[in-house]
Formats: structure tokens, sequence, C-alpha cells
């Protein structure tokens, strides 16, 4: 089942494996979050969308890869966050739920 909630979001972190039926975006999301960066970023560098763009740029921010991020950001149109990673992390969670992308 898709999450309709961040807290439904964090809630699927206790399975094992990433629900098949979920877009790739919530797909990249959950790996990161269960702690997987090479499984979400191998996810998020096929995603040829705005969405794949904004997820490269906070997986490589995460990595502490300023200048590749910044790359993805201006790709993303967005601007390089000033928000935690965690913060981060939800704010793109609530956004896929909402446009389910």
């Amino acid at each position: 089942m898709i999450p309709k909630t961040y807290l439904e979001f964090e809630k699927s972190l206790e399975l094992s494996h990433v629900p098949k039926e979920w877009t790739d975006g919530l797909k990249a999301a959950w790996y990161d979050a269960k702690g997987d960066w090479e499984a979400s970023h191998n996810i998020a560098q096929d995603m040829h969308s705005a969405l794949g763009s904004w997820l490269h740029a906070y997986l490589h921010r995460k990595e502490g890869d300023r200048f590749n991020a910044g790359y993805w950001y201006r790709l993303a149109n967005k601007e390089y966050p000033t928000i935690t990673l965690d913060e981060e992390l939800k704010v793109i969670v609530e956004y896929v739920i909402k446009n389910k992308t």
C-alpha cells in the first residue's frame, strides 16, 4: 500500500523490502531512509525528471559533495537547502505522496 502520510512512510521502514507497487520516487526515498544510499542513488539517477534531479541532489548533499549536489539542485530548479537532511527527506516524501510521483 502506498503511504498517505509521512508517518505511514516512516512505519514502512519496518518492512524488509520496499513495496513493488511504489513509485520510483518513494522507493528511492525508502532506500535512503533505510540507509542504502547506493540503491537510492541507482533509482534516482535513472529518473529523468525534476524529481529525479531533486533526489539526486539530496543524495549528493548527504554524501557531502556540495558541488555535485548544487548541479542537481539547479537541474531540479531548487535552491540549495538550508534545512537538515532529515527535514529535506520529509519534504521530498511529502511531495512524492501528494503528487503520486
